[in-house]
């Protein structure tokens, strides 16, 4: 009955669409506009496709302030709107598709991410990440809640390389800044229908639905502006419980953004934005390998199959609010303010024996709330761009969670609460010391102050960290569109809690420090035609956090390993000719362990865990004056592994996507395929060899799409 609700929902949508665009004249009549109308959009699809035979630039703020990105002395790979609906980008991880060295895993549940950026990993038992998400300047600095929706997003700025110096800590290995789409004097808005099928399941109807709305315009012209997007997105489970027969995997999402800008006055523009992501999930796609079913007593489970006798589900919801602000004194002098409040609520029940006993089931309602505050002031001219900041944090973190066993040893409950303020003052300059030859420099000095409660054993555990960030650059400028640049940075990675240990030795563990030694190159040839950019780089880690087993029964997080790292990116897009362009990128990292060793063994020269050795995509893209659009993209990942033993590991693989349709000024219409050769990559022996987290399987479908 559910799903028939579901078609005629879709269908209702979709047939909305078409009500809309035939009530705002898409269909004009008589014959004449609609030949006027025809014309128009010819012109506007030839200009849309020539660009000029031009590829155009992008202003990033990777930097805190405004920069063409082939000036930033950065590795960055950046996104605008039209990127991001050509790429068919609809989360996080299908965007580290494209962009070298970067991948999310995917830790098994909706919401549950952890970046892995130029081989730099953090397991998700550590809380933190190695590369931050900034949604507008809000701080995500956990892999719990890693995800924010591609919808009706200005640009994606992706940094590599440590962020330290100007976004703190958990930015060793990079950054993310994704930016909203303002609104402004401009009315308009977009609908956006998917209905798609899987190409493979074990059980269900492998149905894929998605619909998208988003408006914005003036209220008060020059003055007052609103913006609204939300989006619903519901995916059938490719899994099957051999019990029930049914598929224990559906996912079911809603997300809602609220803009509201003022200008008062020419120099001020506030923004207050409010936005809520909800999760309506059933259990992981995942399941135990042959030797975690072993640790259990039970017998291998088939692909893609489970017996649990407990329906798994994910309840999740993350809901943020912030207030922007930036006030221009004149003469290039820019103040900006940025406060936010965000709150992520985890909560899930989960069968982790995946049989139909008892032996683990596991139910948690944790909560992550976080406050922040930066204010920071900024200069730009020819010669000097400076800025100055302060950043403050406060972090609220109750952990409650229920383990279900037939086994005693096997129940826990725990209760625990975590505080922490953290406190930064930072700055950097970009003189520019000859006409093309420029030096940047920047330090940021920040101090984390953290407090650990166990509400069961009545016990408190307090701790602070702090560290000084600094980064040197160098860069010069050949000719306006050939520039390379040098540079040394440091990043680090908070300390944190162990919050099992009965050693005093590890009540906690220290923060990370990585250092880091870049060379690149930024290069436009043939007229802005062609776009080739590359850097290569060396990291030095020290008191990397790692999980070190004291005993053959007892393992603590730790600062136990000395890492090194080496590799090199590379990224290219080219206008061919008229509506023709193509894409590629590469990165390479090898890094691994210089020294780290336990009561398990010695990993001397083993391959640090979730960091593949390659990645790479390849895409071609055509978009012709008359309306007609296609794309193909190719997406590979090198080996990876999942243990520190280097024991277990993903072996390389390759996915294709596919897009054809075709565009108007106002209507498109696209037929698509993702991972169209259903391809499996599964995780075998995530969480140190004993579950298998199952790949999502290809898919493909038609997209309707109406702009206004």
């Amino acid at each position: 009955m559910e799903n028939w609700k579901r078609r005629l929902f879709s269908l209702g949508i979709v047939i909305a669409i078409f009500v809309v665009a035939l009530a705002s004249g898409f269909f004009s009549v008589p014959f004449a506009v609609a030949e006027d109308e025809d014309q128009k959009h010819e012109d506007a699809q030839e200009e849309k496709a020539r660009g000029e035979y031009k590829l155009e630039t992008m202003t990033v703020t990777a930097e805190k302030q405004e920069e063409n990105v082939q000036d930033v002395p950065v590795s960055i790979t950046a996104f605008d709107e039209q990127d991001i609906e050509d790429k068919n980008i609809e989360s996080l991880g299908e965007l580290a598709d494209f962009v070298p060295n970067f991948l999310l895993n995917y830790d098994g549940a909706s919401g549950m991410n952890s970046p892995a950026m130029r081989g730099i990993y953090v397991p998700a038992e550590f809380l933190t990440v190695s590369t931050g998400l900034f949604i507008d300047g809000v701080p995500i600095l956990t892999s719990t809640g890693f995800e924010y929706s591609m919808l009706d997003i200005e640009r994606v700025e992706v940094l590599r390389g440590p962020q330290g110096t100007l976004y703190g800590k958990n930015t060793e290995a990079g950054a993310i800044n994704i930016i909203t789409r303002q609104p402004d004097n401009d009315f308009r808005g977009k609908l956006f229908a998917e209905a798609a099928r899987l190409l493979s399941a074990e059980t269900g109807d492998r149905l894929k639905d998605e619909f998208t709305l988003n408006l914005s315009g003036p209220i008060q012209t020059d003055k007052l502006f609103f913006g609204i997007a939300g989006k619903f997105y519901q995916k059938d489970g490719f899994m099957e419980n051999t019990t029930t027969g049914d598929a224990p995997d559906d996912r079911e999402h809603w997300f809602g953004r609220a803009h509201l800008r003022w200008t008062p006055m020419d120099r001020l523009d506030i923004s207050f934005i409010a936005s809520i992501l909800d999760y309506n999930d059933g259990a992981g796609n995942m399941s135990l390998t042959e030797y975690g079913a072993s640790m259990f007593g039970l017998p291998p489970f088939e692909d893609r199959k489970d017996s649990a006798n407990l329906q798994g589900s994910n309840k999740a919801s993350s809901n943020t609010q912030s207030l922007n602000m930036t006030y221009d004194f004149g003469n290039s002098l820019i103040l900006t303010s940025v406060t936010a409040r965000r709150m992520y609520n985890d909560r899930s029940i989960m069968d982790w024996d995946f049989s139909p006993m008892t032996l683990m089931h596991g139910d948690k309602d944790n909560k992550y709330a976080k406050i922040s505050q930066e204010l920071r002031l900024a200069s730009s001219s020819e010669n000097l761009k400076w800025l100055v900041g302060f950043y403050y944090d406060h972090d609220h973190n109750e952990i409650n969670m229920k383990t279900d066993s037939v086994f005693p040893p096997m129940a826990s409950t725990k209760d625990r609460d975590f505080r922490g303020d953290a406190y930064a003052v930072f700055g950097q300059i970009n003189y520019a010391l000859t006409e093309g030859f420029h030096l940047i420099g920047g330090l940021r000095y920040e101090v984390q102050e953290q407090e650990y409660e166990n509400n069961i054993l009545n016990t408190t555990t307090d701790d602070s960290w702090n560290d000084i960030s600094p980064k040197l650059a160098l860069e010069y400028h050949f000719t306006p569109a050939l520039m390379t640049y040098a540079s040394v940075a440091k990043g680090y990675r908070s300390g944190g809690f162990n919050t099992v240990a009965t050693d005093p030795r590890y009540a906690s563990y220290d923060e990370e420090t990585l250092w880091s030694y870049e060379i690149g190159s930024k290069n436009a040839f043939f007229d802005n035609r062609l776009i080739l950019n590359g850097c290569i780089f060396y990291m030095d880690i020290n008191d990397m956090q790692v999980t070190e087993a004291v005993s053959t029964m007892e393992s603590y997080l730790s600062n136990a390993a000395k890492a090194t790292g080496k590799g090199f990116e590379l990224e290219m897009t080219a206008k061919v000719t008229e509506g023709l362009s193509v894409m590629a990128g590469f990165g390479y990292t090898d890094i691994e362990f210089k020294t780290f060793k336990d009561a398990l063994g010695d990993y001397e020269g083993n391959k640090n865990p979730y960091a593949p050795d390659y990645t790479f995509n390849i895409g071609v893209q055509y978009r012709h004056g008359s309306g007609f659009y296609a794309r193909a993209d190719v997406i590979g990942c090198g080996k990876m592994y999942f243990d520190k033993a280097n024991k277990y590991s993903r072996d390389p693989y390759q996915t294709v996507n596919a897009k054809v349709g075709y565009e108007t000024e106002h209507f498109d219409f696209y037929l698509y395929g993702k991972n169209i050769f259903d391809k499996e990559y599964n995780s075998y022996g995530y969480y140190d060899g004993y579950y298998i987290i199952y790949s999502d399987p290809g898919e493909a479908g038609v997209q309707l799409v109406y702009r206004f």
